[in-house]
C-alpha cells in the first residue's frame, strides 16, 4: 500500500486526472448518460409491461426504497411504460441520437484518456454496436438487482453487477477505441471502475432515497431530473477517476515487468519527506496557535 499511495505516484493519477479535466467530463457523461438512459429504460420497462413486468416507475421506487415525495415525483416524472412498448419514427431517430451521443461521450474519455488520435463521427459504426451492449448492460443489471435487491444495502447485487461491470467497460473500452487499446492495458481501469462503480451502488441505495426527497420537496416532479443527475454525476466521476488511476496502475506495471520498480528506500524517503513536512507544518500552525492565545490573554497593551 505504501508502494501504491506513494506521493509521486498519486500525483501522476492527479495530473492525469487534470488533463481530463475531470469535473467537466463527469459532469458530460453524467448529461448525456441522463438523455439516453430515461428513453432507454423506458422503452425496456414498456416492453416489460406487455409481458406483465413491473412499471418502470415503480421499478425505480421499489429499488431504492423511495416514499413520500421521492417516489410520487417519480412516478410524475417517469409515465406508465406500456405507452413505449413501440416506437414511432421521430421516438426511434431520438432514441437512437441519444445513445449515440453518450457513446461519443465515453469514445472522447477512452480517446482523451489513453493518448489516442480523435476519431470523432468515424467510430460511428462501432458507437451503433455499443448501443446493444449497453441496452444488454441495463437488462442484466436490472434483472440482478430485481433478484437480490432486498437483500440488505443491495450489496448481493452489486457483487452481481460487478463482473457485469468490469465486462461492459472491458468489450465498450475495446468497441468505442476501435480496438486501438489493447485488452491488457483496459483491465485495470475495468476492475477499478468495477470496485469504484459497486461501492457507489451499495452506498446510493442509502443515501438516493434522502437525495430525491430533498429535491422534490425543493423542486417538485422536476426535483427528480435533479436527483438522477446528482446520482448520474457521481456515478461519471468514479468511471473518469478510474480512467485516471487505471492508466497510472498499467504504466505501473508495465515498469515493474521491465525491472523498473522504484526501489524501497525511494519510496521511504519519498513518504519520511511527505510526513516531515506535514510534522513541520503542524509545529508551525501550533506555534502560531499558541502565540495568538498569549496575546489574547495578556490584553490590549496599556494605553
Amino acid at each position: 500500500m505504501t508502494f501504491w499511495l506513494r506521493p509521486a505516484f498519486a500525483l501522476r493519477v492527479y495530473n492525469r486526472f487534470q488533463r481530463l479535466v475531470g469535473f467537466d467530463r463527469s459532469m458530460a457523461l453524467a448529461s448525456a448518460a441522463l438523455t439516453a438512459l430515461i428513453p432507454l429504460a423506458l422503452l425496456g420497462g414498456g416492453l416489460a409491461a406487455r409481458f406483465g413486468g413491473e412499471d418502470i416507475a415503480e421499478r425505480v421506487v421499489d429499488r431504492y426504497g423511495l416514499t413520500g415525495e421521492g417516489a410520487e415525483a417519480v412516478r410524475r416524472l417517469l409515465p406508465e411504460s406500456s405507452e413505449w412498448a413501440t416506437l414511432g419514427v421521430f421516438g426511434g431517430v431520438f432514441l437512437l441520437i441519444s445513445t449515440l451521443s453518450f457513446a461519443r461521450a465515453a469514445q472522447r474519455l477512452f480517446e482523451q484518456g489513453w493518448n489516442l488520435p480523435p476519431l470523432s463521427v468515424r467510430n460511428t459504426v462501432n458507437g451503433l454496436k455499443w448501443i446493444p451492449l449497453l441496452a444488454a448492460y441495463v437488462v442484466l443489471s436490472g434483472l440482478a438487482h430485481a433478484t437480490f435487491g432486498r437483500r440488505p444495502l443491495g450489496l448481493a447485487a452489486a457483487l452481481v453487477e460487478a463482473p457485469l461491470t468490469f465486462a461492459f467497460l472491458l468489450w465498450g473500452g475495446r468497441l468505442l477505441s476501435a480496438g486501438r487499446i489493447p485488452r491488457r492495458d483496459l483491465m485495470p481501469f475495468a476492475a477499478i471502475c468495477a470496485l469504484a462503480l459497486t461501492g457507489y451502488s451499495v452506498a446510493m441505495t442509502v443515501y438516493l432515497p434522502h437525495l430525491f426527497d430533498s429535491y422534490a420537496n425543493r423542486y417538485g416532479a422536476v426535483g427528480a431530473v435533479f436527483a438522477m443527475l446528482s446520482a448520474l454525476f457521481g456515478a461519471m466521476l468514479a468511471v473518469v477517476a478510474s480512467a485516471a488511476l487505471g492508466n497510472e496502475v498499467r504504466t505501473e506495471i508495465t515498469r515493474i515487468r521491465r525491472g523498473e520498480r522504484p526501489p524501497d528506500n525511494e519510496v521511504r524517503d519519498q513518504w519520511a519527506a511527505v510526513l516531515n513536512q506535514a510534522r513541520s507544518r503542524w509545529q508551525t500552525t501550533r506555534g502560531r496557535t499558541g502565540l495568538l492565545r498569549r496575546n489574547r490573554k495578556s490584553g490590549p497593551p496599556p494605553s
